[in-house]
């Protein structure tokens, strides 16, 4: 079906926006996992020039880790997507996921995630949970996206979390990213004990990079989670931001204070927690 087997995972940084550490894409072989979005789509294909890919394994469908997807299917005839089930129709028919992203990003939206081409269903496995894809073993674990999974790949137990585990750029603090519409916290948490259950040597990160330290790094997502959480409770808007810049600052990362701002804006992670924290009330 494809080529991973003992293959070496490359980062593809796809530079987004110009910006370096923001976005990246993992080859394993003749597998993409999490191409980024269309606005990056020439950083993707020239690295991809010499090998096509055979499978796009997305970790959840927000534009910035498969906004590409459609363009490189058109692109490649015999790609295979790989999609939780609860993704998988708003690839063949993108129409609410773009209504949602507009109301998010307003005019923005074609600046930063390109062109979104629908999908066709004859090209997607619909994944539930709990398969073996080859190398690959695949767990659900949302919190971040009801829609999320996350990948295993068996040969070197590394793990390919997209944004379960967390935003960190170099030697930055990990931070959660809690964008809108369907943060669970509770949800989230649990997706953590899921990874920590593959004991994985090292977890691979959209925003970004690969880490070693991984029970410290998943102690790290936990905090993280809670702390923003806490904030989101007691906080408004501009007090949360300010917070959060601050203490991505402080922890040593300033030089990539732009990066994580890109990564992952601290008003779209307050307006996400907020959300949370009103529908639990309810």
């Amino acid at each position: 079906m494809f080529d991973s087997s003992s293959a070496e995972p490359q980062l593809i940084d796809l530079m987004h926006l110009g910006r370096a550490n923001v976005i990246g894409a993992w080859r394993v072989g003749g597998v993409i996992v999490d191409p980024g979005p269309s606005s990056c789509l020439s950083e993707l294909l020239a690295a991809l020039a010499q090998r096509p890919p055979r499978v796009l394994a997305l970790t959840h469908i927000h534009l910035d880790h498969a906004g590409a997807t459609g363009s490189l299917v058109r692109r490649f005839p015999h790609l295979e997507v790989w999609v939780h089930e609860r993704g998988a129709a708003h690839l063949s028919d993108p129409s609410k996921l773009l209504a949602s992203a507009r109301r998010l990003y307003g005019k923005d939206m074609h600046r930063l995630w390109g062109e979104v081409l629908p999908v066709p269903a004859d090209r997607l496995r619909v994944l539930g949970g709990g398969e073996v894809m080859g190398e690959f073993e695949v767990a659900y674990t949302p919190g971040h996206a009801s829609h999320h999974v996350s990948y295993l790949y068996r040969p070197t137990r590394r793990a390919f979390t997209g944004d379960v585990t967390g935003v960190r750029i170099g030697e930055g603090r990990v931070m959660a990213p809690t964008p809108p519409p369907d943060i669970d916290v509770e949800a989230w948490q649990a997706s953590l004990d899921v990874i920590e259950a593959w004991r994985p040597a090292a977890l691979s990160l959209t925003h970004f990079g690969s880490y070693e330290d991984v029970a410290d790094h998943l102690a790290a997502a936990r905090a993280a989670l809670e702390y923003e959480r806490e904030l989101a409770l007691g906080s408004g808007e501009e007090g949360f931001c300010a917070t959060v810049r601050g203490a991505i600052s402080s922890s040593g990362a300033a030089d990539a204070a732009a990066a994580y701002e890109q990564a992952m804006p601290p008003a779209q992670s307050f307006s996400g927690l907020r959300r949370y924290l009103d529908r639990r009330r309810a």
